[in-house]
């Protein structure tokens, strides 16, 4: 493996002398902003769900279903065309994810992230102007080809141009844009509810983001590792010298990116078959596999898109699930700031942990309240004390992912791959996020209607067992340099079986 291959001295943080100079944190920084387009549309489609002159427009069926007067709280929203108008948009992703990688190797990071923006503009004007579902679900579609292309470059491009002692928090940056793109679709939705055009104007500013990332663009210098890939070396060390300030050995860290790209340019043909089939890539394959189960699973992403809609089924008012949305979005937010902080500090397994216990404890106690206090199907409006309850529950729910799984979807699939098949892995790990995104999407108010309360409790023992898994398998990789990163799986109790030294002990013994 070229991760193996091309070890950086003793593998530390300080193999190159990189620091965190303003140049490095401008550039990830823009780039990061990308998280911007993927983040308001989380935000903005379940606000938008519950509008009313949106629902008479669309989805006049749902509206009727909400007027009847002994109806399943838990089945309002259960509506195979309104969860088609969110998870339409991940099924577009998914598509262009895998087509992405490829994308990525010829245009580089910086290219593939303007195209994304293209598309997601494009988005954000069909889908403000829609006059049928039609219309309405192939702009969505369009946000999806951009939100694919988007998340395939930009935790490449941070992984890539941060210096190692300061990486994870860097590609964090992904998730705080994220986030507070989240957080602006939510206050969005909630000052423009009152008015009969709010929807439209809700879902056309998707396209501000997307002007974000277009004009910051523009400015960014693209990747060393994908300089040198498409053959320009002087440009990889002067994009070197820029990132990483006149201290830093760019000499030495450019020859070990140049032996990398060697190494993948070799067998750069057949990435993708090598990926599945190789032995050494297996601990690559299962993580970009298991880092979107852990994402999707935690039952926190689909809580975040439909947030104003449980809060309607647990009793709240049309403004008061708004708001409950608006105050979850500033309180992932803020955890974010502190995942920046600890993340280099103390590592990635302390983080999975720490967010594994918060997310169980308080999904328990939710299922609990709204099954006790709300009734077998939620015909009895929550007491105002138990309402309030479970909106902190949330909240605190929400703190726990923000700070913990939610960053490390990027952070780890971005810095795991080596070199020869990095795009390759990466287009797989978003592929399985889209992929999984789209199914929780499409499947998540139906799963709320037979499950009801009991939902919460499936999705804690998701989180137990996800937790588990990652504790067990994967090795911490704070402070240890991309190129170097090989030799963590050698040393792991069990995947070095697959690669290094105990891949060869084994091809070389009778019984392998």
């Amino acid at each position: 493996m070229a991760a193996g291959m091309a070890n950086a001295g003793d593998g530390s943080a300080s193999a190159y002398g990189g620091q965190l100079t303003s140049s490095v944190l401008i550039t990830c920084l823009v780039a990061a902003s990308g998280g911007l387009i993927f983040g308001y549309d989380i935000g903005i489609s379940g606000g938008v769900s519950q509008m009313k002159p949106f629902l008479e427009t669309f989805f006049p069926k749902v509206l009727r279903r909400m007027a009847e007067p002994k109806r399943n709280q838990y089945c309002i929203f259960d509506s195979h065309a309104l969860t088609s108008f969110t998870s339409s948009l991940y099924l577009a992703g998914l598509v262009s994810s895998l087509a992405a990688g490829r994308v990525t190797r010829s245009l580089g990071r910086r290219g593939t992230m303007l195209a994304g923006g293209a598309l997601f503009l494009a988005g954000g004007a069909m889908t403000g102007g829609a006059v049928n579902l039609a219309m309405l679900i192939a702009g969505r579609m369009l946000l999806g080809f951009g939100v694919g292309f988007t998340n395939q470059a930009t935790p490449l491009y941070l992984a890539e141009m941060a210096p190692a002692r300061w990486r994870g928090s860097l590609t964090v940056a992904f998730q705080f844009f994220l986030s507070l793109g989240i957080l602006i679709a939510n206050l969005v939705n909630y000052g423009t509810a009152r008015h009969t055009w709010g929807w439209r104007l809700s879902l056309g500013l998707a396209g501000a983001p997307a002007i974000v990332i277009l004009v910051g663009a523009f400015f960014l210098t693209d990747t060393p590792s994908s300089f040198v890939m498409r053959g320009k070396a002087d440009l990889a060390r002067a994009a070197l010298l820029r990132v990483r300030g006149p201290d830093a050995d760019v000499d030495a860290e450019l020859k070990d990116i140049a032996r990398a790209v060697e190494t993948a340019r070799s067998s750069e043909e057949g990435a993708f078959r090598r990926l599945f089939a190789c032995r050494q890539y297996r601990p690559h394959l299962t993580f970009a596999f298991v880092m979107p189960l852990c994402h999707q699973l935690s039952g926190m992403m689909v809580l975040t898109f439909f947030s104003p809609l449980v809060f309607r089924i647990a009793g709240f008012g049309s403004n008061a699930a708004l708001m409950g949305a608006v105050i979850l979005a500033a309180v992932k937010f803020g955890s974010l700031i502190l995942s920046t902080l600890v993340i280099d500090r103390y590592g990635r397994k302390v983080l999975v942990m720490a967010g594994a216990v918060i997310m169980v404890v308080c999904q328990v106690a939710i299922s609990w309240i709204m099954g006790a206090q709300g009734g077998k199907s939620g015909e009895t409006p929550l007491p105002r004390a138990y309402g309030l309850a479970l909106l902190v529950l949330t909240c605190v729910q929400g703190a726990g992912f923000g700070m913990s799984w939610a960053p490390l979807i990027w952070v780890i699939p971005g810095e795991i791959f080596p070199l020869e098949i990095r795009s390759a892995g990466q287009s797989v790990s978003v592929s399985a996020t889209l992929g999984l995104t789209f199914v929780q999407t499409q499947t998540f108010l139906a799963l709320l209607c037979r499950l009801k309360y009991a939902t919460f409790a499936y999705y804690a023992s998701w989180v137990v067992a996800m937790a588990a898994f990652v504790m067990v398998f994967l090795p911490e990789t704070k402070g240890v340099p991309l190129e170097s990163m090989g030799s963590i799986w050698e040393r792991h109790w069990y995947w070095k079986r697959f690669v290094g030294d105990g891949q060869r002990v084994q091809a070389s013994s009778p019984s392998a």
